[in-house]
Parts: structure tokens; C-alpha cells; sequence
């Protein structure tokens, strides 16, 4: 983490108004947030702040407003789940610039917290545009950013702020930025990924880049039936982009390249159809019938991925081995969640996991918590995957 400045080097802060980007894109229903856990990761640095006495002013984005401001995509009512979540108060200014932000933050008292209206109430946020810029950093002595699920988007408040003011990461983006170190920019080898989900064509850019950096790639979902068929299996009725063959073989030839292990399944579970409760079976791979689909890995290719996580010192997983979200097809990325959190508790392996469907299905295993780390940024954790850069997060660096 030495090469991004932290809270570590912010010298005093005491009645300083810090502008603290954060994710606060939660579930909402009928006015009231149904999930606090954003909430919860960023109350560390909002906590630490208040505590030595600055003045914390949140910035925020909430769903996608297309027209200016819209109640819909209000933050006032995140404002009062905060400050549940805080045990503080949490005032609300009803615009992010303008008038009534600064009447909000100079009545603030040192310590005091401010959530401002949804940023993406204004186009210049995206844009990232100057004079929305200067605007936002008015209100602001300091800028720190604590929003990793953002820093793939050179917005006016995850990019642009960091040029007008001084600029820190927060703990939660410290922690991330720590734990992806860790997973594949300074890792202990050997390197194990596991990368599942339905397509292929949504992760070219992910596996081109790992088949570079890791020394197995498992593979994993419906995208494993892409790379099964280019190698000339029949795969049935299977979720399957036959018009990236070549684009798999690329890949495979690409990792043969780099020494990077290519570990596909040996056995699926199959079936007629993909609902709960369905007749299936387990078959050897090369045996799927014309008329079925491969809904899971078998147990055979199970018992393979765990040998490659305990050769593993260090494993990056994103998307599951099957269709987890109905059973008895969750069995395999369960199975392989567990032996990996078991690993990880013995302090044999470094985990880190992320991606929308990879924290549901390490939450249906009833394991995310026993990983290393587990982000829920989505796609910034998916582009840091890629090896893309990162504007929020480059815009840190010393």
C-alpha cells in the first residue's frame, strides 16, 4: 500500500471539512435501506475522521438518474440508515454544490457528519467536469476517497476532486487495495484462479490477463462449455457461444505460453431443464447426453479443483462452478468455497473473491466471511482483474 497515500499521512485534520467519497448505492425499499453491509465498510474511516475532530462531508452517487434530481434516487433516507449504522448523527443537505451544501457545511461543529444529495444529480458528475469539480471541492479542505466500487469511473468525485484538493485513500480502499495486492499484484505463489459464470464473451479481457499472471486457471459455469467444445466435446444442450472457439483456443494456446495451467471439468451434472428439483446425473464430460444440459462440475472435477487450491498459496476467484442459484446445482461451488474458507482459516491460503455472483454464492456456502478478502465493488474489481487502470485509484498514487 506504500504507493497510495492513506489516513496514515494526513497530518491533523481537526475542524479541516473533509469531502469522504463513498459507496452508498444500497438496497432500497419503501424508503428504507434492506442491506447496510456498504454502510458498515465505510463507518471505519467516517468514524476515524470524526474523531479527530474534522468536519465529514459525504459524497455519494445512488442508482442512475437520467433527468436531474428525482426522489426517487434521493439519499435522505441512507442519511438516517448511517446514522443507525454510525451510532451518530448524520445531517442531509438537500444538493451536493450550490447554496444549501454550504449553508449545511458551515454549520457543521467539528467531529459532526454531512451526507449532500446524489452527485449524479448533475451530468457535469460523469463528465467529469471542471467547473462541477470546483464546485464539489468548495466545500472541502481535503479530499478522501473510500470507494473502490467507483474507482474504475473518472467522475468529478472519484477523479476529478483529487486534482483541486489534497487526496487520500480511506480504510475500506486501503484494505481493498491491500488485499488485491495480494491477490495478483504481488502475490506468494504458486497462484490459483478460479473463473466461472455464463459467458465467455463478458470475460475475454479477465482471462487474457490471468492466464498471464496465475499458474492454474480453473474454469468454471457455462463458460466452461465455450472451452469444451472448441476442443472438439459435445456438450449437449449446454449454455454454449460456439462462435468463440477460436477465441477460447486463443486463450488456451496463450496460457501454454506462459506456463499457466488450464483446468477444465472432467464430469458435469446434467439435466432437461434448469429448474429447482430436476432429474440429473453426473456423467463423465465426454458423455453428455444430445438432449441434456451441464447445470454443475461432478464430483470428480471438484475433488480436482480442491487439489489445486491446496497447492495454492494464494487463489483469486470470481463466478461459480455451476448454476449455485438453484439446487442441487450449488453443490460444487459450495463444496469448493468450503475447502478454500478451510484453507484460509488454517493460514494456507490467501482468498480473495469478488464479483456480484461470486459473494452471493460464497454467501449461500455460508463462507465469506472466512476469506481473506472478499470485495463487493463489481466491476472495478472485475477491471482490476483485467489489468485495466483504475482513474480513482491511480489518482492516489504518491
Amino acid at each position: 500500500m506504500a504507493d497510495f497515500k492513506t489516513l496514515d499521512d494526513i497530518g491533523n485534520i481537526d475542524g479541516k471539512r473533509v469531502l469522504v467519497r463513498v459507496d452508498l448505492n444500497v438496497p432500497v425499499a419503501d424508503g428504507k435501506v434492506t442491506d447496510a453491509t456498504r454502510i458498515e465498510r465505510i463507518a471505519p474511516t467516517i468514524i476515524e475522521l470524526s474523531g479527530k475532530g474534522a468536519k465529514v462531508i459525504l459524497l455519494a452517487h445512488f442508482g442512475r438518474p437520467k433527468d436531474g434530481p428525482s426522489p426517487e434516487f434521493s439519499l435522505e433516507p441512507i442519511a438516517k440508515a448511517s446514522a443507525k449504522v454510525l451510532g451518530c448523527p448524520v445531517g442531509f443537505a438537500p444538493d451536493c454544490i450550490g447554496d444549501a451544501a454550504a449553508s449545511a457545511v458551515a454549520a457543521m461543529n467539528n467531529g459532526d457528519v454531512l451526507l449532500l444529495e446524489n452527485t449524479r444529480f448533475y451530468k457535469g458528475e460523469e463528465k467529469n467536469d471542471a467547473a462541477f469539480t470546483e464546485k464539489l471541492a468548495a466545500n472541502g479542505d481535503i479530499f478522501v476517497n473510500d470507494a473502490f466500487s467507483a474507482a474504475h469511473r473518472a467522475h468529478s468525485s472519484t477523479e476529478g476532486l483529487a486534482h483541486l484538493l489534497p487526496a487520500f485513500a480511506g480504510r475500506t480502499m486501503q484494505a481493498e487495495l491491500d488485499a488485491l495486492e495480494k491477490g495478483l499484484g504481488n502475490p506468494v505463489r504458486p497462484v490459483v484462479a478460479i473463473v466461472g459464470g455464463a459467458k465467455v464473451s463478458s470475460k475475454i479481457d479477465l482471462l487474457m490477463n490471468l492466464v498471464k499472471k496465475v499458474d492454474a486457471l480453473v474454469i468454471g459455469g457455462g463458460m466452461a462449455n465455450t472451452f469444451l467444445a472448441a476442443r472438439g466435446t459435445d456438450v449437449g444442450k449446454s449454455l454454449c457461444e460456439h462462435d468463440l472457439a477460436g477465441t477460447a483456443k486463443q486463450i488456451m494456446i496463450e496460457a501454454a505460453e506462459a506456463g499457466c495451467a488450464v483446468i477444465l471439468p472432467v464430469d458435469g451434472v446434467v439435466a432437461g431443464e434448469f429448474k429447482a428439483g430436476a432429474a440429473s446425473e453426473t456423467v463423465a464430460i465426454s458423455e453428455v447426453p444430445a438432449d441434456r444440459m451441464i447445470l454443475d462440475v461432478g464430483e470428480k472435477t471438484v475433488k480436482t479443483v480442491a487439489d489445486w487450491i491446496d497447492r495454492a498459496a494464494t487463489l483469486v476467484w470470481n463466478g461459480p462452478l455451476g448454476a449455485f442459484e438453484i439446487e442441487p446445482f450449488d453443490q460444487a461451488t459450495v463444496a469448493a468455497a468450503k475447502h478454500a474458507a478451510a484453507r484460509t482459516k488454517a493460514g494456507k491460503l490467501v482468498s480473495v473473491a469478488g464479483g456480484g455472483d461470486t459473494v452471493a454464492a460464497l454467501n449461500h456456502a455460508g463462507v465469506a466471511d472466512d476469506f481473506t478478502y472478499v470485495s463487493t465493488a463489481g466491476g472495478a474489481f472485475l477491471e482490476w482483474m483485467e489489468g485495466k487502470p483504475l482513474p480513482g485509484v491511480d489518482v492516489l498514487k504518491r
